[in-house]
């Protein structure tokens, strides 16, 4: 979509366009579709047309440029780093405090943690990203919503075939096409390869492929039923981060090699298979809407990380939601009440964990004799069992929002959902690896861990049409957010006498401006979060992380993005924030960190861009920045950021053939999406993830 958020020079925006509303869509905020404009709450929605013209191969490409988010990653896979006004800062892989589902599917456990492996971005309509507590989708998720739309079974017009190949060996294939068998029967398929050696840096292959079936019926009463079964299997290796001595080689080369600095852990990765199926009934009986819906996942994984290799063959996924829409008249005005109950159930009934096979060690002499060390692992092969367990995490819910007009202009939200969450672990501790001593020690034996929590999501917002084109609104929403079993459990590993973790709780309050005409588009929007007990990750020995809460923590930002159109064939916008995020109440480990700002967050985010489109010819640039941030919670020093990262694109479509050429980083720039620094008595520590150098990719699709 062209319509998305700019923040800076907001004084020559408030022109008066047309009178033509060219709005998008959205169902994050009620589970049924309607206009973005009309939502008290900051949205973004990037549609299929900016989805191919940039040529996604991952989450972070479509949402590196939206105003509020910011979406990182260390190869062409599914690692992408996701935050979205600062919840997911704690995750140190994948993505935490962030629902994220696709086709009213949560990708997300009930824990809160998200795999993003059997998402085909290929078979991608559009997505859709809610920011902030208030969305009655998001369970267990403070930070909002990113709702994946899949191409639909009944879409018989944009069936095609698509090759792509570029920089690092990188090849994008993929096969669509939904048929009509009769007026009542659709049946679809998508078929998606991807794979990249990524050998610019060591130890960074990746692969994937998924297929998937897709099966439609609409009844003679005209109500309709979608069935999807699915098969993905993603193998990333996951890099680790450079050292300092490593990034200043790479500063000077370009190129990148893995050193003594870099760590012992060199071998992380994550290889799993999954099976999907997902079937959803909508029926309408007079004045109420039915849409309920289940699903099924099954999925595996070998994943070796810092000091043990997990290995989980049988995991379910299972759920059931069961949602209604009933219009109304209130105030002799239409309305809508959407209700509805939902639940989840995540069980892992062998989940086991084992020593490295192969590793070098170092042995050094002191005043209480002998101590060995690993200092390298050799390769990811799996050794001595070291841990096996078996848990539920199980989620019920219910929700409702109520959205009516008390006058022509204005349009009011209330809302409230409710969810219970429990997780119960029994499992046997063999060895673990011993952080302090740098080696594997015997285990603690027989374990359980039970907790629950009762999660709380209410909100009340607010929509005025200031003329036919601009609406204001203003919005106060709340969300807990629960601890995850993985942080309990890390915890423990790490440290089994740090204190239990608290639920957080967080306020949300905004307001905002929402434009939509058919010269500009724009939306605004500043907000203030107050966090209560926010669950922190913490720097621990030898890269490890363990979590803690924070008394308090305050948000304050601010949003805005433009799109104007100088003429019908050429526009020109920027999307921006500003942060300003720090610890009001925090005391780690004796010192305090109180009054510090939020390592990782910077003080602006923005982008640049311009697109052409005339006569089958079409172009793109963009240009990202980002800001200074500082690299630690002690705030002792900053990073600079970078600076206007500019990709291209310029693609060419006669009739059904469309060619097309994207090119990442034209300028090749070296420098870090992220960087962490660490102190400890015996030195400094810095974690560098590089980013990737220029990136090009021709690719050709054929409709049909």
């Amino acid at each position: 979509m062209r319509k998305m958020l700019l923040i800076s020079s907001l004084t020559a925006t408030f022109l008066v366009g047309e009178n033509l509303d060219l709005d998008t869509l959205t169902v994050t905020a009620t589970k049924f579709e309607r206009m973005s404009k009309e939502v008290p709450q900051s949205i973004a929605v990037i549609d299929s047309k900016e989805i191919e013209e940039r040529n996604v191969l991952n989450v972070k490409d479509v949402l590196e440029t939206v105003p509020g988010v910011i979406s990182m990653g260390k190869n062409n896979g599914y690692d992408s780093r996701l935050i979205i006004r600062g919840a997911g800062l704690k995750a140190r892989y994948g993505i935490r405090e962030i629902m994220v589902m696709r086709d009213g599917v949560p990708m997300t456990d009930p824990d809160s943690f998200t795999r993003m492996d059997f998402v085909d971005i290929d078979d991608m309509e559009s997505v859709e990203v809610f920011k902030g507590p208030g969305s009655i989708y998001a369970a267990n998720a403070t930070g909002g919503v990113v709702y994946i739309k899949s191409k639909s079974v009944f879409d018989t017009e944009t069936n095609r075939v698509k090759i792509g190949y570029g920089s690092f060996d990188t090849l994008n294939a993929n096969v669509k096409g939904s048929y009509k068998i009769d007026d009542s029967n659709y049946i679809g398929v998508s078929l998606s390869r991807r794979q990249s050696s990524n050998d610019w840096r060591e130890w960074n292959d990746f692969d994937t492929t998924q297929l998937s079936l897709k099966y439609g019926h609409i009844f003679e009463d005209e109500s309709t039923l979608e069935t999807e079964f699915a098969y993905s299997e993603a193998n990333l290796q996951l890099p680790q981060s450079l050292g300092k001595t490593g990034y200043e080689y790479y500063l000077d080369t370009g190129k990148t090699k893995n050193g003594d600095d870099e760590g012992a852990w060199q071998k992380s990765g994550r290889y799993s298979k999954s099976f999907f199926f997902n079937t959803h009934y909508e029926k309408e009986f007079g004045d109420l809407l039915f849409k309920p819906q289940a699903y099924f996942t099954q999925w595996e994984h070998y994943h070796p990380v810092t000091g043990m290799i997990n290995d989980s063959k049988d995991n379910y996924v299972m759920g059931l939601d069961l949602a209604f829409d009933y219009s109304h008249t209130l105030f002799s005005q239409d309305a809508n009440l959407v209700f509805g109950l939902t639940g989840r159930l995540d069980k892992h009934d062998d989940s086991k964990k084992y020593e490295y096979r192969d590793y070098d060690t170092k042995t050094s002499y002191g005043y209480h004799g002998p101590t060995t060390k690993i200092v390298r692992v050799t390769s990811d092969e799996r050794g001595a069992l070291a841990n096996t367990e078996a848990g539920d995490n199980t989620l019920f819910g219910g929700y409702l929002q109520e959205t009516f007009s008390p006058t022509e202009k204005l349009l009011v939200d209330i809302g409230m959902r409710y969810d219970h969450l429990e997780f119960d672990t029994n499992g046997n501790e063999i060895t673990r690896y011993d952080y302090g001593a740098g080696n594997y020690v015997p285990g603690s034996g027989a374990y359980e861990i039970k907790q629950s929590f009762d999660l709380y999501s209410p909100k009340i917002g607010a929509t005025y049409a200031l003329n036919k084109t601009m609406n204001a609104y203003a919005l106060i929403a709340s969300a807990n957010q629960a601890p995850t079993d993985n942080e309990v459990r890390n915890n423990r590993g790490y440290d089994p006498t740090l204190p239990a973790l608290d639920k957080s709780t967080s306020i949300n309050y905004e307001v905002g401006l929402k434009q939509r005409s058919k010269i500009w588009s724009m939306d605004f929007s500043v907000y203030y979060n107050k966090i209560k007990d926010e669950i922190v990750a913490v720097p621990g020995a030898e890269g490890a992380t363990y979590y803690e809460n924070a008394g308090e923590t305050r948000r304050i930002g601010a949003e805005l993005a433009l799109d104007y159109f100088i003429t019908e064939v050429f526009d020109l916008g920027m999307n921006a924030s500003v942060y300003d995020y720090e610890y009001v109440d925090y005391v780690s480990d004796g010192v305090d960190y109180s009054g510090n700002k939020q390592r990782f967050i910077p003080d602006y985010q923005y982008s640049l861009f311009a697109g052409y489109h005339l006569n089958g010819l079409s172009a793109r640039v963009e240009a990202l920045t980002y800001g200074p941030y500082y690299m630690d919670d002690a705030n002792t020093e900053k990073y600079d950021g970078f600076e206007l990262i500019t990709n291209v694109m310029l693609g060419y479509q006669y009739e059904n053939h469309r060619v097309q050429l994207n090119v990442n980083n034209v300028f090749d720039k070296t420098y870090a999406t992220e960087v962490k620094k660490t102190s400890a008595s015996w030195g400094d520590k810095y974690y560098y993830t590089p980013a990737s150098p220029r990136f090009a990719m021709l690719t050709y699709s054929y409709t049909f």
